[in-house]
């Protein structure tokens, strides 16, 4: 299908684009990469009166350790992730997603900023995000604040970000001593929704007890989903095979998919209890 009319705009500042929003009133969207929001556009789910192109603003693509703090700005590609060699030496779950989203096309210009503020629960960044307990720096009229991405994702389609807010910074705990973590999703083809995903996080002392745990779950809820009764199950434990079992069998009762041309419900339940058994034994796997 083709997007309803609307009306085009440029910022090339972060103080343009909120000038801009605010001229423009709520109806107005920004946009960075476009692969999140033109898809919506196209099916008419999303009817905008104005974008407001935000992709060539100066100071927001970078990837750097700063503060014990992993530092993403919002307007990083995709592809920049994948191509990082700080990304590829110490945070490998990216590296996971990255081979999974889309094609190369889509992953020159689609940012991880776009894939989170859209707000989709079939995008992959979400729960990534959820199981290292980001934080997300956001900037409006009114100045820059903090965001938990427990408290982000609150709807279908629906984030804590006003209508004139961007995401500029992604902030991840740094990687310590025994963490390891791992992503997968099961798709029917190159760049469809995902069927489902699970990203995993985890950090062990040096006795192999899961000090810190996080799991995160991919299009099969209809916000990005934190797995938490999983996540007290392993945390403050040595994980065996039967609390890896267990997990699964949680994760397959917890999520709340939908039947669709992807797969019946009780198959969408089944695919999760066995990503996240396989992503909780990936992630172990590489905890140093």
């Amino acid at each position: 299908m083709i997007p309803s009319n609307f009306n085009y705009h440029k910022a090339n500042t972060l103080k343009d684009a909120f000038a801009l929003s605010s001229s423009l009133g709520e109806e107005a969207k920004y946009m960075s990469g476009g692969h999140s929001l033109l898809p919506m556009m196209k099916l008419r789910f999303a009817t905008p009166t104005d974008i407001i192109d935000i992709s060539k603003i100066e100071g927001l693509s970078y990837i750097r350790e700063e503060d014990n703090l992993l530092k993403i700005g919002a307007l990083t590609t995709q592809v920049e992730m994948e191509r990082s060699s700080l990304i590829e030496e110490k945070y490998p779950i990216f590296k996971d997603a990255s081979k999974l989203i889309a094609d190369p096309a889509v992953r020159n210009c689609g940012t991880i900023g776009g894939n989170i503020a859209h707000g989709d629960a079939a995008n992959d960044q979400p729960s990534l995000m959820i199981a290292l307990r980001a934080n997300f720096v956001v900037e409006g009229p009114n100045g820059k604040r903090n965001i938990s991405v427990d408290d982000f994702f609150h709807g279908f389609y629906m984030t804590s970000l006003d209508p004139s807010e961007i995401l500029v910074e992604i902030q991840i705990p740094q990687y310590v001593d025994g963490s390891g973590s791992a992503y997968h999703k099961v798709e029917r083809k190159v760049g469809d929704y995902a069927t489902s995903g699970a990203a995993v996080y985890l950090e062990l002392d040096g006795s192999e007890y899961c000090k810190q745990i996080g799991i995160g779950l991919t299009n099969v809820s209809a916000t990005p989903m934190r797995l938490s009764r999983a996540e007290d199950l392993l945390k403050g434990k040595v994980i065996s095979n039967e609390l890896i079992q267990e997990a699964g069998k949680i994760a397959s009762e917890d999520c709340e998919p939908s039947s669709d041309l992807r797969g019946s419900e009780a198959y969408k339940r089944s695919v999760t209890n066995t990503l996240t058994k396989d992503m909780i034994n990936a992630a172990l796997g590489r905890a140093k």
